[in-house]
């Protein structure tokens, strides 16, 4: 439904971003602590992987995980999925996702990537990683325009909290 609805905007956008934000549910996990002897509980949550659109903020694919996902795995399928209805020039995202994988996937999808590198990162790899690397030491204006778009998916998230909240109620995590 998410896909679908966002099928009418495929003139106007070609630059994304992808985030992760988590939302609070209404189930527990209890434990007993032997450290502090007693029984210790904590809120489960759950964490929804978006790529927006920057111009109109348009949330063109989603994926809900458990709440201690990593992200970067969500990467690819979310590309493919904007990649099935939209043209994709941009793809930003923050350090979390980095890897030679995403990077491919977007530059399969014949956008291109602007992902920051680690500290522990070098230039050294596959095409596409020696490309952006390039263009994030040498190019640095460049780079960051583009990288500062992500901000949107941010604002999204903000927005989305805003108007329902930042939890869901369900007993079930079904896709």
């Amino acid at each position: 439904m998410v896909e679908e609805s966002a099928s009418p905007l495929k003139a106007i956008e070609t630059k994304f971003s992808i985030d992760a934000t988590g939302f609070g549910t209404n189930t527990y996990s209890r434990w007993y602590d032997h450290k502090y002897g007693r029984e210790k509980k904590r809120e489960n949550w759950l964490k929804a992987h978006a790529m927006v659109g920057v111009r109109t903020n348009v949330v063109t694919s989603v994926e809900v995980t458990e709440g201690d996902a990593h992200d970067s795995p969500q990467f690819a399928g979310l590309v493919n999925t904007t990649a099935d209805r939209f043209k994709i020039a941009e793809v930003s995202a923050d350090k979390a996702y980095i890897s030679h994988a995403n990077l491919d996937a977007v530059a399969n999808a014949g956008g291109v990537p602007y992902i920051p590198f680690k500290s522990n990162n070098k230039g050294a790899g596959p095409e596409q990683w020696q490309k952006l690397w390039h263009c994030f030491r040498y190019r640095r204006a460049e780079f960051d325009k583009a990288y500062h778009l992500r901000s949107n998916s941010e604002s999204t998230f903000s927005a989305i909290k805003r108007k329902f909240g930042g939890s869901v109620r369900s007993k079930k995590h079904e896709s």
